[in-house]
C-alpha cells in the first residue's frame, strides 16, 4: 500500500493542494477535505485510504501500517433533543469485598518479633538470646540480668550476701529452675512430685484490692520446700485419667484428665473451702512486645457483652497496681492478674523464691508458721533494686524466634483451617506495638503473637474456680502461640495449658469449651487431611 511517504510527496509535488482543500469552512470544508484525494491521485476505493493516510500524516488520527486497516468512522450527525434522559434502574447495594485470604504468605510472619527475631543456632539457646537489635552497650545489661535469672539463691545469712535470703518457704532456688531453658513447665507424672508446676491457693472473697484472699495458715501458693529448721507446707501430685472421645469421621482420641493431690500438709488441713489452681510455668520470648503494645489496642478488641453476636466475649482484666496506687489492665499471668513485667518478676521472685523486693517488701509466712517467721532475713529488701532493674531488662529484651516453612503447602492449608474454625477470633495473629519507655528496641513493632490478650470464658472442663481479680474461675487469658512448635526442642516436652494437661496442639483445643465450644466442634468435624494441615501449621509457629 502507498503509506505516508508517499503523501508527502505527493504534497511536495502538489504545492497549495492542501491550504485550497483546508481554506473552506463549514459545508465547504467538508468539501475541500473531500478533494484531497483527488488532488493526490487516488481514486475508487483508495480514496478513503488516501485521506486516513494523510489525515495519519498531519497527526489527526492513529497510524497503522497494516493493510486493510479501515476507514475512520464517519462523523455522526447530531441527533434531535430526546428530553431527559431516563433515571437508571437502582442497583442496590454495593457487593461485599471478598474475605481475606488465609492460605498465603503475608508480609513480616516470618519475623513474628519484628526486629527483635532471631533465628536461633541451637535448640538449646532458642529462648535465651538477646534481640538483635539490642545495641552492644545495652546488651551488658541483658546479661547482667541473665545472671540475675540463672542464680542459684541461698539461705540467709551467707557469704555470697548479694544472693541470700532465700525462704524461708520456697517452691524453687532459681527462676530458671521453673523456666527451664527459659520455655515451659510441664505437670508431675503419676507418681512424681509437682517441680515445675505450682498450686494457688486462695478462700472466697477478695482482698482490700479486688485480688484473691489468701488461704488463712498457708496463704496464696503452696510451698513444697523450706530452709533447714522451716518445714515445707506440702507436695502436689496429679492423678491422671484417660477421658476417650471420637472425631466426626470416627477417629478415636483420648485426653488426659488431671485430678490435683496435695499431701503432705504440714500445717494442718486447708481450710474446707479452698480453692485451688495448677499453673506450669510459661515460656519467656517476646514479653516486652506485649508489654509495649498500647492499653487500647486490646481493649478495642474486648466486646464483653458479645455485642456482634459472634459467641467471643473477650473482655480485660483490671488489676492492682502497688507502683501507681490504682488499678490497672492486667497483662501477664495465666489470668491477666499482673499489670506489667515489672510485678510480675518481683511477684515470682517472692512466691516462688520467698525473695523480698521494693515492690514486695513482706515475707509470705502465715501467723501459724512460727518457724517461718522466726527465721533469718537476707537483707531489707533481699533482692536489690539494682538486680530487679537488670531483671526486668532482661525479661523485655529476650528475641522472638522466627519462624520455619512459613511457605510450605501444608502450612499454609493449615493457617487457612485455623482461621475458618475460628481460633483467630481470640488467638489474633498480629498486631502493632506502641512506644514503651526505656525500650526502643520493642517501639513499633509488627509482631505475629497470636494473643488478643483478653480474658474468655473457656468452660467448665478447663475451669478452676478460683477468682483472680475480675477474672472468674472459667476465665482464661489467650496465651500467646508464637514458637509453640519448638516446646519439644526447648522444654523436652509437648504440654500445654494451664496445668499442661494437653499433650499437644490438638488436645489443648478438644479442651476447650464455653467460647470456644464452637471452634473445637468445628475442628472435631475436620477431615484427617484438615487436621493434619492444622497440626503443620500450629507446629510451624
Amino acid at each position: 500500500m502507498r503509506g505516508v511517504g508517499f503523501v508527502k510527496q505527493q504534497l511536495h509535488s502538489a504545492p497549495g493542494v492542501l491550504p485550497r482543500a483546508l481554506s473552506g469552512s463549514g459545508q465547504h470544508a467538508a468539501l475541500s477535505l473531500s478533494a484531497l484525494p483527488r488532488a493526490l491521485g487516488a481514486s475508487g476505493r483508495h480514496t478513503a485510504l488516501s485521506l486516513r493516510i494523510l489525515l495519519c500524516a498531519l497527526g489527526l488520527v492513529a497510524c497503522n501500517d497494516e493493510e486493510g486497516a479501515g476507514t475512520p468512522p464517519p462523523i455522526e450527525e447530531p441527533k434531535p433533543d430526546a428530553g431527559p434522559a431516563e433515571p437508571t434502574p437502582d442497583a442496590g447495594p454495593e457487593e461485599p469485598p471478598p474475605p481475606p485470604r488465609h492460605d498465603v504468605v503475608e508480609a513480616g510472619e516470618e519475623r513474628p518479633g519484628g526486629d527483635t527475631s532471631l533465628t536461633p543456632s541451637s535448640a538449646s539457646t532458642a529462648f535465651k538470646r538477646p534481640a538483635p537489635n539490642l545495641t552492644l552497650e545495652r546488651r551488658a545489661e541483658f546479661f547482667t540480668g541473665e545472671a540475675v535469672f540463672e542464680a542459684d539463691w541461698l539461705p540467709a545469712p551467707n557469704t555470697t550476701a548479694d544472693r541470700d535470703g532465700l525462704g524461708p518457704l520456697f517452691h524453687s532456688i532459681s527462676c530458671l529452675a521453673c523456666h527451664v531453658r527459659n520455655g515451659r513447665g510441664r505437670p508431675p507424672e503419676e507418681g512424681e512430685i509437682a517441680n515445675t508446676l505450682l498450686v494457688r491457693l486462695s478462700v472466697p472473697g477478695a482482698d482490700a484490692h479486688g485480688g484473691p484472699l489468701p488461704e488463712p495458715t498457708y496463704g496464696d501458693q503452696l510451698q513444697p520446700r523450706g530452709i533447714t529448721s522451716v518445714p515445707a507446707e506440702g507436695q502436689a501430685r496429679m492423678h491422671w485419667t484417660e477421658v476417650a472421645g471420637t472425631f466426626a469421621d470416627g477417629t478415636p482420641y483420648s485426653l488426659a484428665a488431671p485430678e490435683l493431690l496435695l499431701t503432705d500438709l504440714a500445717y494442718g488441713p486447708l481450710s474446707p473451702d479452698t480453692r485451688t489452681s495448677a499453673r506450669v510455668a510459661q515460656p519467656l520470648i517476646g514479653l516486652g512486645l506485649l508489654a509495649a503494645v498500647p492499653e487500647a489496642t486490646w481493649l478495642e478488641w474486648a466486646d464483653p457483652d458479645d455485642t456482634n453476636g459472634d459467641g467471643i466475649s473477650g473482655r480485660p482484666n483490671r488489676v492492682w497496681s502497688r507502683r501507681e496506687g490504682r488499678a490497672v489492665l492486667g497483662r501477664f499471668g495465666w489470668k491477666a492478674n499482673q499489670p506489667d513485667l515489672e510485678h510480675q518478676n518481683a511477684a515470682a521472685l517472692l512466691g516462688d523464691l520467698g525473695l523480698t523486693s521494693a515492690l514486695f517488701p513482706d515475707e509470705t509466712c502465715t501467723e501459724t508458721q512460727t518457724a517461718c517467721l522466726a527465721a533469718p532475713k537476707g537483707g531489707t529488701p533481699e533482692v536489690s533494686e539494682r538486680q530487679t532493674r537488670a531483671l526486668d531488662f532482661y525479661t523485655h529484651l529476650l528475641a522472638v524466634p522466627t519462624r520455619e516453612r512459613v511457605d510450605a503447602p501444608e502450612v499454609l492449608a493449615g493457617k487457612a483451617v485455623f482461621h475458618r474454625v475460628g481460633c483467630a477470633s481470640c488467638h489474633r495473629p498480629s498486631l502493632t506495638t506502641g512506644t514503651l519507655e526505656g525500650y526502643p528496641e520493642l517501639s513499633g513493632q509488627r509482631i505475629w503473637p497470636y494473643t488478643d490478650g483478653l480474658l474468655h470464658d473457656l468452660g467448665d472442663a478447663l475451669a478452676d474456680g478460683r477468682e483472680d481479680f475480675l477474672a472468674t474461675g472459667r476465665e482464661w487469658r489467650t496465651p500467646p502461640l508464637w514458637s509453640l512448635g519448638r516446646t519439644r526442642l526447648v522444654s523436652g516436652h509437648t504440654r500445654l495449658l494451664h496445668d499442661g494437661r494437653a499433650r499437644s496442639p490438638l488436645e489443648a483445643i478438644l479442651w476447650h469449651g464455653g467460647e470456644a465450644e464452637a471452634a473445637r466442634e468445628a475442628v472435631r468435624n475436620l477431615t484427617q487431611s484438615e487436621r493434619d494441615a492444622l497440626r503443620a501449621f500450629l507446629d510451624s509457629l
